[in-house]
């Protein structure tokens, strides 16, 4: 579609967007190659006059799905925002917000190193800020374009059947930091394609934004709120790879005369430089409050060993650890490789594991 084209084209997430949010002045179109998702901002008419084949997938149509807002710098996005991962690319719609606390070991105050503490690991003292996040539905069309860079899911229970010690999980969810969201507005009443897009909101053209969220949104955001809610949130650079950890309680199961706690942890791997390096090993230390501690190596994660690059910068996945106590400790180190074939290993924040033990209703699914 003519117009459709901006200053700087970006490869995100194994796709062709562009944005240029700078020096912006007024609302820009947003454009989806071949009605696939790809976003992009429309330029002014000079930019138009520099128009060249190089900047747009060959063979593509571009086709407006929307119009830039302006990032806010302060408050919260309202359920219903719809918005683009400035870091993976899809396009996204804000369900609801959580309040976590960010425990950032790249701001920590100069505090001297701390002795080996019980559970077996060096840390500085690092106190946590309140940071917004946000669950959010991903737009179904996005995920197969994100899946070798980040999984399309972000929210697994145990199953809530007494016979079963099955997992689920619900895929198109994630958990999105404030500041990873680039806010777009669309005229279209459906915009976002998900199973639960108009289960959980309805479109009401007097609202701004125009979605506002049903009774069975509130109800399945209240009935899941101690499994849903994410709490804690920790992050650590280690020669320019960024590692952050979200993890999540995830229930009980009684097994053999003996109570297991299950977490979900979700890691983001971000490189902040533009040299290439790939994931090659993980080194994972669990220490449980009763008493024991694991060791655990292995070959990349998640069966992968992602590489990151300038191009592709970042790398998100989550995995489940099972205690035989109510609480623990979890730390380690990533060992990422150079082109030249060195290594270095980079420090994974160490983040504890807690249970809510004081909340007994199983997790309730998607059938009210």
């Amino acid at each position: 579609m003519a117009g459709c084209v901006a200053r700087r084209a970006l490869t995100v997430g194994g796709r062709w967007w562009s944005r240029s949010l700078t020096g912006a002045r007024g609302p820009r179109p947003l454009c989806a190659a071949g009605g696939a998702g790809a976003l992009t901002p429309a330029a002014t008419t000079t930019t138009r006059r520099h128009l060249s084949s190089r900047n747009r997938p060959e063979g593509k149509v571009l086709e407006t799905v929307g119009v830039f807002e302006v990032p806010k710098q302060n408050g919260k996005y309202e359920t219903g925002q719809l918005f683009l991962h400035s870091v993976f690319g899809y396009r996204g719609v804000v369900l609801f917000p959580w309040q976590a606390r960010l425990y950032d070991r790249d701001v920590a105050s100069a505090a001297p190193e701390k002795a080996e503490n019980p559970a077996g690991h060096g840390s500085k003292e690092v106190k946590g800020k309140t940071h917004t996040y946000y669950q959010v539905l991903i737009d179904a069309r996005d995920c197969p374009h994100i899946s070798q860079r980040s999984q399309t899911e972000a929210v697994t229970f145990l199953a809530n059947h007494d016979d079963s010690r099955a997992l689920y999980a619900i895929p198109g969810l994630d958990y999105v930091s404030h500041e990873d969201i680039l806010p777009y507005s669309s005229t279209d009443q459906v915009p976002i394609q998900h199973e639960l897009f108009e289960r959980f909101l309805l479109y009401d053209q007097t609202k701004a934004p125009p979605f506002v969220a049903r009774e069975t949104l509130r109800a399945w955001q209240e009935k899941n709120h101690p499994w849903l809610e994410l709490s804690d949130v920790h992050r650590e650079t280690t020669e320019n790879i960024r590692v952050t950890v979200i993890p999540f309680y995830m229930g009980m199961r009684e097994a053999q005369n003996s109570h297991v706690y299950w977490w979900r942890y979700c890691i983001r791997l971000e490189n902040l430089d533009s040299d290439v390096v790939q994931l090659r090993e993980r080194h994972w230390r669990i220490f449980s409050l009763s008493g024991t501690l694991e060791t655990v190596r292995g070959r990349g994660v998640v069966g992968r060993e992602p590489v990151l690059s300038k191009e592709q910068p970042a790398f998100q996945y989550s995995s489940h650890v099972s205690l035989q106590a109510s609480s623990g400790h979890m730390w380690g180190t990533f060992r990422f490789e150079r082109p030249d074939g060195s290594h270095f290993d980079v420090r994974i924040p160490p983040f504890s594991l807690e249970s809510n033990k004081d909340e007994k209703t199983p997790p309730s699914g998607l059938h009210w």
